[in-house]
């Protein structure tokens, strides 16, 4: 049997653009080196770091693991979301990520992402074994 995961959240680009010109190692803490190149290489970067970081969050929710705890200082880098060359957005785990996925049995991850000058939002749906995670609890 399936089991779905959902996650979403809403990044405001002002307060996003604010954090990132305050701290510089922001952008390197959170985003991969891939996704600084596509969001550098864009008008408006800060619109385009705001949907991958809401996209991060997002699939931090779906998988269920908050923002505290053992293994979340690595998270944002082990989640990473990438475009096809449609344009379409993907997401991916690694690391410790992976690890939390795997133990839920996700075998599917969707990332959807809008933004607007003011707001970026990101929805996560991941798609799991429902008798992986039974066996694991």
């Amino acid at each position: 049997m399936m089991r779905i995961y959902q996650g979403v959240d809403l990044v405001g680009v002002a307060k996003f653009k604010d954090i990132f010109q305050r701290n510089k190692d922001f952008v390197s803490d959170i985003f991969t080196e891939a996704e600084r190149g596509y969001c550098l290489s864009k008008k408006d970067p800060y619109t385009h770091f705001a949907g991958r970081f809401a996209a991060k969050e997002a699939c931090i929710k779906a998988l269920g693991i908050g923002l505290s705890g053992a293994g979340i200082d690595h998270s944002f880098q082990d989640i990473e979301v990438t475009s096809h060359s449609s344009g379409k957005p993907l997401i991916s785990v690694n690391g410790w990520a992976a690890k939390v996925a795997a133990k839920r049995g996700i075998n599917q991850l969707t990332v959807s992402i809008s933004h607007s000058s003011d707001y970026a939002v990101a929805t996560v749906v991941l798609v799991g074994d429902d008798q992986k995670e039974m066996s694991n609890t």
